[in-house]
């Protein structure tokens, strides 16, 4: 009988929050921290959680993951120190970030299901609603086709053998990226969507706790 695949979550909480005006991470929400939303659900799906904090946290974090490590300069680098504390032998790794408290149980089993089912990568994607343009050195702005593109979130689930091969690639090239699929797009993964949820919103500045807020005492997740 074939071994039951083992997945771990990587819960990456080394923000700064520069525009939240602080640790974001580790504001009050509901009488939780906001990093434990992401705890929490990480812990009831996978075997186990590595936490990536700011180095100074580190001490204070012990307990709350099963390992709790200092996150890098970048994301990528909090999400690759983060890598190298999960056990060899994991065969799927959910990469989280703790910024985005409302993703439910839903989400995480879609896309640790799509990794199990022969993915590299699973992203939850949403489509675009706004008009989206580029805008040139020049200042010149471009109009792109919304119905091709879409907005990604987070939990991204990978293959781990994918994932690590993606960030031994990168830190050969010094590549950075703003969410781990993109390193396993460019060695040529398999990285599909499953459906984002609009609740999931990420928290980026004060207001978006207060809509958090809102949103958990409405009871429209979790």
């Amino acid at each position: 009988m074939a071994a039951k695949p083992t997945t771990w979550a990587v819960v990456v909480a080394a923000g700064g929050g520069v525009r939240f005006g602080g640790y974001k991470q580790f504001a009050m929400l509901r009488g939780r921290e906001v990093v434990d939303w992401s705890l929490d659900v990480a812990g009831r799906y996978c075997a186990g959680t590595v936490l990536v904090v700011p180095a100074a946290m580190v001490p204070s974090y012990q307990g709350r993951a099963d390992r709790v490590v200092a996150g890098g300069a970048t994301r990528t680098d909090s999400v690759a120190a983060g890598l190298d504390a999960v056990p060899a032998g994991t065969d799927v790794v959910v990469v989280h970030d703790a910024a985005r408290p409302l993703a439910g149980e839903a989400l995480w089993q879609q896309v640790i299901s799509a990794v199990l089912q022969g993915a590299d990568a699973a992203v939850p994607c949403l489509p675009v609603r706004d008009t989206i343009k580029q805008r040139g050195a020049d200042g010149r702005l471009v109009t792109l086709d919304r119905s091709v593109l879409v907005a990604s979130q987070t939990p991204q689930a990978f293959a781990a053998s994918a994932l690590r091969a993606a960030h031994a690639a990168a830190a050969t090239s010094g590549k950075q990226a703003t969410d781990d699929a993109a390193l396993v797009e460019s060695m040529g993964g398999r990285v599909v969507s499953v459906g984002g949820v609009s609740s999931n919103l990420k928290l980026t500045e004060p207001l978006d706790l207060a809509v958090a807020e809102a949103l958990l005492a409405a009871s429209a997740v979790r």
